[in-house]
């Protein structure tokens, strides 16, 4: 593409026709394409349990997962018969309909994302000339995150409605979690709508023939990565499953095939951010440097740009499987300020900086690639900077608690009724829980010691 061209692209309107022509499909190339999808799917999260398996067992000194039958493929099965065969049980207190729904909502959303995702350009299916892909429209990012918000509730009401304590307190941290680090991995994609000119996925593709997204617009890329880590609920930021502290989370209290439906939407839903990371960032189906090169580009045409993109899909998946055999789980107030302190704010910065340049290239003839380095070289300087300048050092004057005492004396000795007002609060500054009665046999144990020993 010429560079005539790419600014002909980046300034097309947002309701332009997309690219991809569907025109031509039948219903029957349409039904391909969907059990295509469907198997494509289901067959990549058998792969992922096995990848993963083996992969965390060789980064953590386990051999168990690489010794189950050949190349550890028994251990796979092994999960399958567990889930399969586990005893499935309803709760007595249980919401029995949002209960049973749940894990239906999370697995249905799951499987709607790669409809709107080339897998490449267009090829002849049967004698029909036909993109592959399901679908396109003008929207379809927006169409995306609709989905993934909408997954959301499966979690929510999966914890809601059994009616327990530590399934709901997974939930809240599940939405908690979505509504905060949604809104980075957004904001991350409005500079790529910005220089594409279009929310239509396989236009966005076809901006990428010169220059893939996750140079020019390298802010907006890792702050993407880290938000997709934390929208599929993985280590470090897995707070609303954190199996150490809340069993499960949501699905503690799901057994057998219940479970493995939201099992099922956690790993199609890795696979839907790696699939709109390769897509939005990463040049979709086209073939890498040097391999684009290749007589003239040939490997961009047919049926080969189909196994870039999966080839792709599968470093993103692979990457996020390293993360979780390499990071620990975050603190939930380091989870919260790493997402409204630092991704939110520099995702707002860079989206004005963006907007700043397209409104300059409109008034002068700057190559689109060189603003947006210059933009990024300024960007990671100031991020640098912001990384190497020390903290604020906490006040001396402040209790361990970070409340500052009005006569600069706590009172530890006041005893507080947490129950006074019929439900569990936590105490304030200054005030402290009756001992437990274990502390207070100790005490009394320590005391007539003491008394012994003065007598």
């Amino acid at each position: 593409m010429t560079a005539s061209a790419t600014g002909t692209l980046l300034a097309l309107p947002m309701d332009a026709a997309p690219v991809a022509d569907i025109s031509n499909d039948t219903w029957w190339i349409t039904l391909i394409k969907a059990v295509f999808i469907l198997v494509f799917l289901l067959l990549s999260v058998l792969g992922a349990l096995w990848v993963e398996r083996r992969g965390l067992g060789r980064m953590q000194t386990r051999p168990g997962p690489n010794v189950h039958g050949p190349f550890g493929l028994l251990q796979a099965v092994g999960d399958a018969l567990k889930l399969i065969l586990k005893e499935d049980f309803m709760l007595k207190g249980a919401d029995k309909v949002l209960y049973l729904v749940a894990p239906f909502i999370a697995a249905f959303s799951a499987f709607m994302v790669y409809a709107v995702l080339p897998f490449g350009p267009e090829v002849s299916l049967f004698g029909v000339v036909t993109p592959l892909q399901l679908t396109d429209f003008p929207v379809a990012v927006l169409f995306i995150l609709a989905i993934t918000a909408f997954g959301v509730y499966g979690i929510v009401l999966g914890g809601w409605s059994s009616n327990s304590t530590y399934p709901l307190l997974g939930s809240v941290r599940s939405s908690a979690q979505v509504i905060s680090y949604e809104l980075s991995m957004g904001l991350s994609l409005v500079s790529v709508f910005l220089v594409s000119g279009s929310m239509s996925t396989s236009q966005i593709v076809d901006a990428q023939t010169r220059l893939w997204w996750f140079i020019a617009l390298a802010p907006a890329f890792v702050i993407y990565v880290i938000s997709m880590v934390g929208e599929v609920n993985r280590l470090p930021f897995d707070l609303p499953e954190a199996e150490g502290e809340l069993v499960a989370g949501h699905m503690v209290e799901y057994s057998s095939m219940k479970f493995a439906w939201f099992f099922l939407a956690e790993y199609i839903n890795m696979f839907n951010v790696s699939g709109v990371c390769v897509t939005l960032f990463l040049g979709g189906w086209r073939a890498p440097w040097p391999l684009s090169a290749i007589g003239g580009g040939v490997l961009n045409t047919g049926w080969w740009p189909m196994l870039w993109f999966i080839a792709k899909v599968w470093v993103v998946m692979f990457f996020m499987i390293w993360v979780r055999g390499t990071l620990v789980r975050f603190r939930y107030d380091q989870f919260m300020k790493l997402g409204w302190k630092v991704l939110i704010p520099v995702s707002l910065v860079w989206v004005v900086m963006v907007a700043t340049v397209q409104g300059i290239r409109s008034f002068t003839n700057v190559p689109l690639q060189t603003m947006l380095f210059a933009i990024a070289g300024i960007f990671a300087v100031v991020m640098i900077l912001l990384l190497v300048l020390p903290e604020k050092q906490p006040d001396a004057n402040l209790t361990e608690d970070g409340y500052e005492p009005t006569d600069g004396i706590v009172d530890d000795d006041e005893e507080f009724d947490a129950f006074a007002g019929g439900y569990p609060v936590p105490p304030l500054p200054g005030q402290r829980l009756p001992d437990s009665p274990r502390r207070r046999r100790k005490l009394a144990e320590a005391a007539m010691v003491q008394e012994e020993s003065d007598v």
